[in-house]
């Protein structure tokens, strides 16, 4: 993306998560900024674009879930990142039209391309809103989230590959319980976070150092820090357990080792 064209908002020469999660993904809607980032968090994780891959793997497996035996028809995903192929919205409502999905992102670029690119089936709907979890407060204010969803009713609250960029600072447990309490019972939860818990030592070191250099502020999380994120809801079979591992659609021998993706997963039930 040539930096000259930016959208009125954006600093290209500072990295954006879902510009550089775009880079792993193989897309081009990021700038060299966020190249240099992704480069640098590969440098200390190589596999970080599998990682990448097999969490996007996942979040398509919960919609499936959710969608399909669990009877949700809201969506709320946060950290929606630019699209591609699979979004919740086309999973959601390829099992039921209807379905109702609000995106929420903080990069202009995000929106711009949601609102070109993720077009709503004539039964359901879809939105797009401006905001950041480090702001729930204003993600359940807005008009367009209430003109969509149904708060009342049960909503898959979606936080996939986007906890880890709070860190404590953030308060990222109480950002997440906000939200959580905001919804009915029903209503379900997935997250995904990184971790260094199938680390060694030196590979841990390697990633402190490249997360360190990559300009964006990153939290990994063990599975115990993970899991307080869970508090008070009902987690589904098979719990807390690697993106890799929940609920496969593909055998053993074709999935790829959890060290190589190193992120924890859980989907649980608001009770």
């Amino acid at each position: 993306m040539n930096a000259e064209r930016a959208p009125r908002g954006i600093d290209p020469s500072r990295p954006h998560p879902a510009r550089r999660y775009n880079y792993w993904l193989g897309g081009k809607d990021n700038f060299e900024a966020d190249r240099v980032s992704g480069e640098a968090v590969a440098s200390g994780f190589p596999t970080i674009r599998l990682a990448a891959i097999e969490n996007r793997r996942f979040m398509q497996r919960a919609v499936r879930y959710l969608a399909r035996e669990a009877g949700v028809r809201q969506f709320l995903d946060i950290g929606t990142g630019l699209p591609s192929a699979g979004n919740v919205h086309e999973i959601a409502q390829s099992i039921d039209p209807a379905s109702r999905i609000v995106y929420v992102d903080n990069d202009p670029i995000v929106l711009v391309h949601a609102r070109a690119l993720l077009t709503s089936s004539p039964e359901g709907a879809t939105a797009y809103l401006d905001s950041d979890l480090r702001d729930p407060e204003r993600i359940l204010a807005d008009p367009a989230l209430h003109e969509t969803l149904d708060l009342s009713r049960p909503v898959a609250l979606m936080l996939v590959a986007i906890t880890h960029f709070l860190t404590d600072e953030d308060d990222a447990y109480g950002k997440v319980r906000t939200l959580v309490d905001a919804l009915a019972p029903g209503s379900h939860v997935a997250i995904t976070n990184a971790t260094t818990d199938y680390l060694t030592p030196e590979e841990l070191a390697a990633v402190d150092e490249a997360n360190r250099r990559s300009g964006i502020p990153f939290r990994n999380r063990s599975r115990a820090e993970f899991t307080r994120f869970f508090d008070g809801l009902d987690l589904l079979e098979p719990g807390v357990t690697s993106v890799v591992e929940w609920r496969p659609d593909t055998p053993p021998e074709d999935r790829p080792p959890v060290e190589q993706v190193s992120m924890h997963c859980a989907v649980a039930r608001v009770p």
